[in-house]
């Protein structure tokens, strides 16, 4: 582990402490006594929501090195906090994409959440490297390939994907390890600390924050209530 990797993780870590106390209160600000909506996940279980201030959702595509796929104007926006190295993630990349390719009116904001150890910061330097200076098609690719592979994702991996899709390794591993890198990669943990966000993937749509993926199905319902309703859920 390089010294430069050693001292992000531990101030990541830093930014992350206050996450095992978020909920501690049952009067703090995202206290669950149970979902803010009755939504179900694909597993048939209660899916833990919870309204976030407008000004936190606020804050999320103005975070550097997020990423808008879909259709930029789309009605409904959903953003999604991940980590590279989250199964749970690898799932819902693959729903996610069959979403978008079944609706035309959706918006996906990526938010790289690199919170599961050192390899996750690694490859999210080059993530976010991508992030800032790929088109959103070209990163949206490199997404689903890498997700698409198995086992731990690291520097090397994240490289690795990244060549096979035409970029430039020795430009990517001279912009990864810049300060600018380090405080995007530090503003995504901290307004994920924030919101609360305990679980990855989590999202965060139309006034609320859903931890954990609770399926394409439930996505889709969601979607469809703020459609219907202008609430992740209508009734």
């Amino acid at each position: 582990m390089s010294y430069r990797s050693r001292r992000l993780a531990a101030r990541l870590a830093a930014c992350l402490v206050g996450l095992a106390t978020v909920f501690a209160s049952p009067s703090g600000s995202f206290a669950q006594d149970g979902g803010w909506y009755p939504i179900t996940g694909e597993d048939g279980k209660p899916v833990t929501n919870y309204r976030v201030p407008v000004e936190l959702e606020s804050e999320v595509e103005k975070l550097p090195g997020v990423v808008v796929i879909g259709n930029p104007k789309g009605d409904v926006t959903l953003a999604e906090f991940y980590d590279l190295n989250c199964p749970f993630c690898r799932k819902a990349a693959g729903d996610i994409e069959a979403m978008l390719k079944a609706d035309d009116e959706l918006r996906v904001v990526l938010v790289p959440f690199p919170v599961l150890g050192v390899p996750s910061i690694q490859a999210g330097r080059v993530e976010l490297v991508l992030a800032m200076t790929a088109t959103a098609e070209k990163f949206r690719a490199f997404h689903n390939k890498i997700y698409a592979g198995r086992g731990t994702v690291d520097g090397a991996r994240a490289l690795a994907v990244a060549k096979d899709l035409g970029f430039d390794q020795t430009r990517i591993l001279q912009a990864a390890d810049a300060d600018e890198i380090t405080h995007a990669m530090i503003s995504h943990v901290k307004l994920g600390n924030a919101l609360g966000l305990q679980a990855t993937p989590a999202y965060v749509v139309k006034g609320i924050a859903v931890l954990g993926h609770p399926g394409r199905k439930a996505l889709e319902e969601i979607v469809a209530s703020i459609r219907k309703c202008d609430k992740p859920h209508c009734g």
